[in-house]
């Protein structure tokens, strides 16, 4: 099958790989004509533009979007919109917001264009994995497409979700709870690397990642990383949010929810960024007042 790749940032390079390996024909592009070009090396059908794009592929046409959520996503929609046919197809595979999906399924609708929203996971490794998809969308563009999406997933990885924005309300979820487990295996490893006994945490991961309840693919890589650096030295705790992890808390909140784990495994995450907490100076300064306790002082 045929399609057009827009957005060959690690994600969107490998899934033209894995895509070519498959026997399918990509046509790519991606603003970076460097990237492009070693793309064309190695089997696309390089462009380096969104008309030639277009041009080169065969109605119905489909074109695949990974690029970043937000005014990315929405500007490269609309310079498309005017070089596509009735009939054609846009799918985003990044990490936009449901109800975007939503609106610009309507929007395109109008235009007599199809749009699928697929909520994607697998991170750098789903070149050799493959990558969990999540679709929303007509369920029809969705049949269409279905060898795409085999190719892209691991056996039984992808599934249609629902109508429109259902693929991205999954992945949304999806990161939610991807920040919560995170968040516990960090609290558990700070714990361990806090005690009296000088544990070894790379060995701990290798340990739990054979047998135990809590083993998962997140502890693997957990291992990994505590095997190149056991100390975590050479990294900052510093840790940023894609977005996903916020609007999961929004609709929690919406809908009544009691998600405090995911919750707290965000705010967590703004906590890190801090260099110093006005909030936690608060807390010591009233615990001299109303106790007496000693404070520490710059």
């Amino acid at each position: 099958m045929q399609l057009g790749m827009v957005g060959l940032g690690r994600m969107g390079a490998n899934m033209t790989l894995r895509l070519l390996r498959g026997g399918h024909a990509v046509v790519a592009y991606d603003r970076s004509s460097e990237t492009v070009s070693s793309l064309g090396k190695q089997g696309t059908d390089a462009v380096f533009t969104l008309e030639e794009l277009v041009q080169k592929l065969i109605p119905p046409r489909h074109v695949w979007l990974m690029v970043p959520a937000g005014s990315p996503v929405t500007e490269t929609i609309g310079a498309l919109i005017p070089l596509l046919e009735s009939g054609d197809a846009i799918i985003d595979g990044g990490n936009s917001n449901y109800r975007d999906s939503i609106r610009r399924a309507e929007e395109l609708s109008e235009k007599g264009l199809h749009f699928i929203d697929c909520g994607t996971s697998g991170g750098i490794w789903g070149l050799e994995n493959g990558f969990c998809l999540m679709i929303g969308g007509e369920e029809e563009i969705f049949r269409r497409m279905e060898p795409i999406f085999a190719t892209l997933a691991p056996v039984d990885g992808y599934a249609y979700m629902g109508p429109a924005g259902a693929g991205h309300f999954v992945k949304m979820v999806h990161n939610g709870i991807e920040y919560g487990m995170l968040q516990a295996y960090a609290e558990g490893f700070e714990l361990l690397n806090a005690s009296r006994y000088g544990l070894d945490l790379g060995r701990i991961a290798s340990l739990w990642n054979r047998g135990s309840v809590v083993r998962s693919w997140l502890l693997e890589l957990a291992e990994l990383a505590l095997e190149r650096d056991p100390k975590l030295s050479t990294i900052r705790d510093y840790v940023e949010d894609s977005g996903e992890g916020r609007w999961t808390v929004f609709e929690a909140i919406e809908h009544d929810v009691p998600a405090t784990a995911l919750a707290h495994a965000l705010f967590a995450r703004f906590r890190s960024r801090q260099e110093e907490s006005f909030g936690a100076k608060l807390i010591a300064a009233l615990r001299q007042e109303f106790g007496g306790h000693a404070v520490k002082t710059e």
